[in-house]
């Protein structure tokens, strides 16, 4: 009986904040359907919003950077690159305390904010590890299901952010898997063998590869180290990995 009680108690917590989620929606929604014109959605811009498209700018030179890099061999690129999203972390910390200290926010601030960690975080991390020498047929597709996993783990963030339990100021207590931005101890990593000059055209990726099918230099090669990516990808989609909240 108990049990049975305790289960409605949080169904019917959860109804409450589903009803609240969708009330303020519904409030959210309404500021830009009274505005109108070619250039409402930038007028309806808050300054936290600014911060994150900043994010995201970072996150998108860094692809940019890692693909001159590829068409020059120049490192003064590959740098860049590997910097780049560093600095996007910096102002995806930055939007957060904006939006508390300005006391606004937004379901579109929301949703840039996951758009931008996508770019800096998942795609621009993916392709310098392409750029540094991760660049069998296997290692893409480890790389795309990095990418992928980043993108479900935002979407179910975006989706469940109104279930995960909140201390008394209406902070998460805990990260369902690990956040996405926790790729950037990788981009580390990255960073770490190109002063080393252990990627590809100097001394060549730690570890090697290893041949799962056919012969060696086929597609059936696969960089030992892509394996840390897939264990980093479905840590980050999982369900019972609870990170604490600094």
């Amino acid at each position: 009986m108990s049990q049975r009680k305790t289960k409605q108690n949080g169904e019917s917590r959860e109804a409450a904040a589903g009803d609240l989620l969708d009330t303020a929606k519904i409030a959210a929604l309404q500021q830009y359907r009274d505005t109108e014109g070619h250039f409402s959605l930038v007028r309806n811009f808050r300054l936290a919003d600014l911060v994150t498209i900043a994010n995201g700018i970072c996150g998108s030179l860094s692809v940019f950077m890692s693909a001159k890099y590829l068409l020059s061999a120049d490192e003064d690129y590959l740098w860049t690159a590997l910097i780049l999203p560093v600095a996007g972390l910096m102002f995806d910390f930055m939007d957060g305390k904006v939006a508390r200290w300005r006391k606004e926010s937004s379901m579109l601030g929301q949703e840039l904010d996951s758009l931008a960690d996508l770019i800096s975080f998942g795609v621009a991390p993916a392709l310098l590890a392409f750029a540094v020498g991760l660049r069998t047929y296997l290692d893409t597709i480890v790389l795309t299901g990095f990418i992928c996993c980043g993108l479900a783990r935002l979407a179910r963030f975006n989706a469940t952010v109104a279930l995960v339990p909140k201390d008394a100021t209406g902070k998460a207590q805990y990260f369902e898997g690990l956040p996405i931005p926790s790729s950037l101890a990788l981009v580390s990593v990255l960073m770490y063998w190109t002063k080393q000059g252990w990627i590809e055209g100097k001394q060549g990726i730690p570890g090697g590869t290893l041949t799962l099918w056919g012969k060696a230099g086929g597609d059936g090669d696969l960089h030992l180290i892509s394996v840390v990516f897939g264990c980093w990808a479905a840590a980050m989609v999982s369900k019972t990995l609870r990170v604490p909240k600094p």
